[in-house]
This record gives C-alpha cells, structure tokens and sequence, in this order.
C-alpha cells in the first residue's frame, strides 16, 4: 500500500510539473524534455525519446533522456521503419514485449536497439481529436510486455503535452503551430551543441552533460533553450553552470545541524 501510495504522489507529481510548463509562453522543448523525463522515472523504463513531425510531416527527433535512445530513435528516422513510425502513422500505440521477436518487421530498428542494450519498447501517440503531431517512445533493457497501468499513464501524460502543443488558438492558426515545432527542432540542435561544448570542457559524458544543463536550467528558472543558445554563444560560461553544480551538490550533502 506504500508502494502505491509513493506512486499516485510521484505520478501526481508528474502531472503539476507537466501543468506548470502550459503557460502563456511555454517553451516546446521544455514542455517535451519534461514529459519523456517524467515518464522514464516514473513508469518502469529505462530510456525514453519523443519524434515531432515538422512541416512537412515528417518525424524529427527533438527529445530524449540518453544517447542510447538517440542513436536508436535516429537509426528508425533514417530507416523509415519502426514501431515508433508505426505508431505516427496510425495514431494506435506500439508496444514490443520482445525486441529480439519482431519476424521480419523493422530489421534495422532490431539491430540498432540491441546494440544499445534494450529489449523491449512502447510507442504512444500525441494526437487530439484525430490530428497525430508525433510520438513518445519508452525503452526498457528488459523483455517484458510494458503493464495496461503504465501504458494508460504514458498516453495520459502524453496528452496532456499534446493538448499544451495544440491550444485552441494554434488548432485556429497552423502558421502558430508550425512556428512552434520548426523552433523546437531548432532548439533540439542548439542542445545538441550545448551538450558538445560542456562535454569538451569538463570530463563528463553527453549524458552527464545534458543532465547538467537540464538542472541547471530548472533550478534557475531559464529554459533549456535559452541556457543551450548562451552557452553556444558564449554569453555563458561552462564555469558558471560548474560552480552552480558544485554549489547545489555541497549544500545538499551538508549536514544541518542538532536541532535545538
């Protein structure tokens, strides 16, 4: 009963923490980064990578919690075969309980997900009253069917990310929502470069990297993006968000004193 209890509180959690980010000026990318964040802590997964489609329709990767789900997600996109794309296209979620199981379907998708450890996978759909603007796909380096429960959060989450996406005004105004994805893709390749200039810099991985950024963003209120361009541009110095870091990690690890 604690278990669950834990549970509904994190999944809670979840759900205020993907609200906060629909605001009048909410940012995509953080919007994004936060639900395949969300989903990967919360559900039991162990990677997770969300495509967009741009204006032409096509999936572009703008979010993911690891490299391994990058070189994954990008080997279905060039590919073009997956359980992911198969997802966009029907707007019905995937699930693959087996990876290593999956016949003559996506054989460049089995290969590229063994390489990086995973055996089992979950594609939702982000769709609203018919209109499918991409996917959320969840990893798992185990070969399991991912639960009816977990499946139900994932979508419900998912849409409330897709619903933040496709506001009234932007389902009005699809020069509104265009502009959006084209900077959310834009953003993902800023990011990109961000991750290189902190992994240059420092001696950490691209995954250490982008986690230092993605803290260090939440915790000074910036968005990724904006933190991302400064670094690239300089304006930034990876000495600050280092110090910022430390300065985080001292004061957590710092025993209060005797209560009085």
């Amino acid at each position: 009963m604690q278990e669950q209890d834990s549970r509904e509180v994190r999944l809670s959690a979840a759900f205020v923490k993907l609200a906060d980010t629909l605001i009048a000026d909410y940012d995509m990318v953080d919007l994004l980064d936060t639900l395949v964040t969300e989903c990967t802590a919360l559900l039991d997964v162990n990677a997770g990578g969300l495509m967009i489609a741009d204006a032409r329709g096509e999936l572009q990767l703008v979010a993911s919690t690891s490299e391994q789900a990058d070189f994954v997600e990008v080997n279905q996109l060039n590919a073009g075969a997956g359980p992911c794309l198969d997802c966009f296209a029907t707007g019905v979620a995937v699930s693959v309980a087996d990876i290593n199981d999956t016949g003559d379907n996506w054989p460049a998708f089995r290969v590229a997900a063994a390489s990086q450890g995973f055996k089992a996978m979950h594609a939702t759909p982000m769709r609203l009253r018919g209109q499918i603007i991409g996917t959320m796909n969840l990893f798992s380096v185990r070969a399991e069917q991912i639960s009816d429960r977990d499946i139900t959060v994932a979508q419900a989450l998912a849409d409330v990310a897709t619903i933040g996406i496709l506001q009234e005004r932007n389902i009005r105004d699809s020069s509104i929502l265009t502009e959006q994805l084209e900077r959310a893709l834009s953003s993902r390749i800023l990011i990109e470069q961000a991750k290189g200039v902190m992994a240059a810099a420092s001696s950490m991985d691209m995954d250490e990297a982008f986690s230092t950024l993605r803290n260090f963003s939440r915790n000074n209120n910036i968005s990724l993006r904006a933190v991302a361009e400064s670094l690239v541009k300089r304006t930034l110095p990876v000495s600050t968000i280092m110090q910022d870091t430390r300065a985080r990690a001292q004061k957590q690890h710092t025993p209060s004193g005797p209560a009085k």
